[in-house]
Formats: structure tokens, C-alpha cells, sequence
């Protein structure tokens, strides 16, 4: 089974590693206990526009799209009905047989009310599964998905509201329930709201927007019968955008969004022995995370967007998290294209440190305006 946990561990240790300092070549001594959490597929940008502007989207523009940053975005979309597929290789630096696939749709009801709903399957490829030997057992393909539904409404000119349900199954396990072993199920709710108010600032009409997404907050999960209980990646998401109009072809936007963990750190005792969390409720996990707050513990993230004649837009940005939640940093760019019926988005990860698993990783999204295909 070694090469489920190689898999398995890899995705881990990018998004839920535990920190460490290290004070000499032979002393270790752990800095702080990081939140412990699983299904991390749930923390990837599953999109191309978001994922070109260092995976910030929370407040910008309303797209196709909105479901995975914050589903409340969808009350101010123009458009009535709309879906969208997208793919991202993972981690092709490290294996070539992870893949992400995102599906989401989303109709009008009528002016104030927008239904959404989404599909996100993660795929592990092949696995061999082997004994402590190394003797080959079985084989199978291990996967995880999340189903959301999400209901939105206008609060008024300005603010948007919704809730998202969502289902999550992770089967890691595929092919050798052995130990215990089963797939793990968990249910699961997001909170959003959005704020879009148009102004004129220096003579040029723009938009200034913000947003806050309350993700995950749900259940345990276990992947062993319930012998080991373990807390979804809760996170609190807030940010803001400011988009204007240069002239009547070219347009700016710029966006900024910051993440936190609402999972509780087990953090050390008075003897620097870590303090074990994971028997509390969800619930409980994610209230005492208020108290846990560092500033070490947010996870940056900015972004730019240039469109010219709303037809062919560039993106860029940069994302940062610290080195004793992850130390993931690195700069994002895309490009998107607009026709009258669909659109083409594209977004590229940019290694700033060497040897980092996510770099030349390229994310594709294809949208379509049901409205006019139906026309």
C-alpha cells in the first residue's frame, strides 16, 4: 500500500504539512501544531480565471465560475444560465496521473434568486496496492469528489447572500478495504456574502467589491470505519476588488484575498509537547479556532486583470502562505478569450522556489452562455 500513502502524503504535506523549525543539523523542535484536516482537494482553485490571479476570487467580478469562490456572486451575473468544465493536471512535476475536474452550472430563478451547483472529482490515477512486504495485493484508481448545491439572493442593490450544501465522498482506499479501510463520506455547508457598489473615481466609472466565504464547515470524516475521526479543511475566505474602465476598449481590475484555517491548532504545552485536538466536535474545532489566530496563519493572495475590448483579458498574481503552514509561494498568469457563446480561460503556476511540486502546473476552463446558445 506504500504507493496510496506516496500519493496520498504528497498532496498532504502540500496543504495540511505540519510546521517545524530546525534550531541545529541534529535538533528538530516543532514550532507549531498545524490543523490537521482531510479531503485537502477541496482547498485547490478547481479554475482557470481564479487560478491566474494567485487563486483569489472571492470578490472579483461574478463568472460561471462563482460557485467555488463565493456562490452569492451569481445574484449581480447578467446572464440567467450558464456551465462550465474545467481540468488541471496536479502535481505533473511529481506523478502523471493526478487530475482535477470541475463541473458547475448555475440558472436564474428570476431577478433577486440564482440556484448553482457544482461537481469536483479528484482523480488519483493507478495505484498498485502492495503488503508490508511490498508484495502486490490489488490494484485500483482512488478518488475523492465534493457535489454542491448553492442557493443566492439579493439582499439588495448592493449585497448578496447564500448558502452551499455539499457531499463529500473519499475513497482512497479503492480496491484493498483491508484494516477497516472504507470510503469516507461527510456533509458539509459554505456561508458567503458580497458586496458590488459602481462609483466614479477620477472621472472613470468602476467597481468596488467585497466578499466573505465561511467554506467546509461540516462534519468528520474517516476513512477506517470510524476509527480515526478527521476535520474538513474549514476556512474563512475575505477579500476585496476594485475594477474601472481605462478608456471605452481597456479595462483593470485588482483584487486581494486572505485565507485562514478555521480548524483548531493542538498548539504546545508548557513542556513543548503537542496538545491533541482532533476528539473535538467540528463545531467545537471550528469556534476555538477564533482563539488560535496568528498571523503566521494567513494565506495571501493577489491578483490582476487587464481586458481589452471584454474579449481577451491577462491575468496575473502572486500567492504567499508562511513557512510553518506550508511555505507554498509562487506567481500565477493566464490568459481568457470571450466569444459571443462561450469563453476559454487558461492559468499557469510560476515556481518561485526551486524543486517546488506545483510549479508549470496549467489549469483549462471552458464556459458556456446557455442564454444565447439557446437562441
Amino acid at each position: 500500500m506504500q504507493n496510496i500513502f506516496l500519493k496520498t502524503g504528497i498532496i498532504l504535506l502540500l496543504v495540511i504539512v505540519s510546521s517545524v523549525h530546525i534550531k541545529s543539523q541534529n535538533t528538530v523542535k516543532i514550532k507549531e501544531a498545524f490543523p490537521r484536516t482531510a479531503a485537502p482537494f477541496l482547498t485547490i482553485s478547481p479554475e482557470s480565471r481564479g487560478g491566474a490571479m494567485g487563486d483569489a476570487g472571492v470578490a472579483t467580478a461574478p463568472d460561471i465560475n462563482s460557485q467555488h469562490w463565493n456562490s452569492s456572486k451569481y445574484a449581480f451575473l447578467d446572464q440567467d444560465m450558464g456551465v462550465s468544465v474545467s481540468f488541471t493536471p496536479w502535481l505533473r512535476d511529481l506523478v502523471d496521473d493526478i487530475n482535477l475536474y470541475y463541473l458547475t452550472f448555475f440558472r436564474r430563478i428570476d431577478k433577486m434568486q440564482t440556484v448553482s451547483a457544482s461537481l469536483r472529482y479528484f482523480s488519483l490515477g493507478s495505484i498498485t496496492f502492495t503488503d508490508a512486504a511490498g508484495e502486490p495485493l490489488s490494484s485500483g484508481k482512488p478518488n475523492e469528489f465534493a457535489l454542491d448545491a448553492a442557493y443566492s439572493l439579493k439582499l439588495s442593490d448592493n449585497i448578496s447572500g447564500s448558502v452551499a450544501f455539499r457531499y463529500i465522498r473519499s475513497d482512497i482506499f479503492n480496491g484493498s478495504y483491508t484494516d477497516g479501510a472504507e470510503p469516507g463520506s461527510a456533509f458539509a455547508a459554505d456561508l458567503n456574502f458580497f458586496y458590488l457598489q459602481q462609483v466614479k473615481w477620477g472621472g472613470r466609472n468602476g467597481d468596488v467589491s467585497a466578499g466573505i466565504n465561511f467554506s467546509n464547515i461540516g462534519s468528520k470524516i474517516s476513512c477506517d470505519g470510524g476509527a480515526n475521526q478527521e476535520f474538513l479543511p474549514a476556512n474563512l475566505r475575505l477579500g476585496g476588488a476594485y475594477s474601472t474602465e481605462i478608456d471605452r476598449y481597456n479595462k483593470v481590475g485588482f483584487t486581494l484575498d486572505i485565507n485562514r484555517y478555521m480548524v483548531t491548532k493542538g498548539g504546545l504545552d508548557e513542556d513543548g509537547l503537542v496538545v491533541d485536538k482532533s476528539d473535538l466536535s467540528a463545531p467545537a474545532s471550528f469556534f476555538q479556532s477564533f482563539g488560535d489566530f496568528e498571523v503566521e496563519d494567513l494565506r495571501i493572495s493577489v491578483g490582476g486583470e487587464y481586458w481589452y475590448d471584454n474579449q481577451f483579458a491577462i491575468r496575473a498574481g502572486y500567492y504567499h502562505e508562511d513557512e510553518t503552514i506550508g511555505n507554498r509561494k509562487f506567481a500565477t498568469a493566464g490568459v481568457g478569450l470571450k466569444f459571443n457563446m462561450f469563453t476559454i480561460d487558461a492559468s499557469y503556476i510560476i515556481a518561485i522556489a526551486q524543486s517546488n511540486p506545483l510549479a508549470n502546473t496549467i489549469r483549462f476552463s471552458l464556459g458556456f452562455d446557455l442564454d444565447k446558445m439557446g437562441r
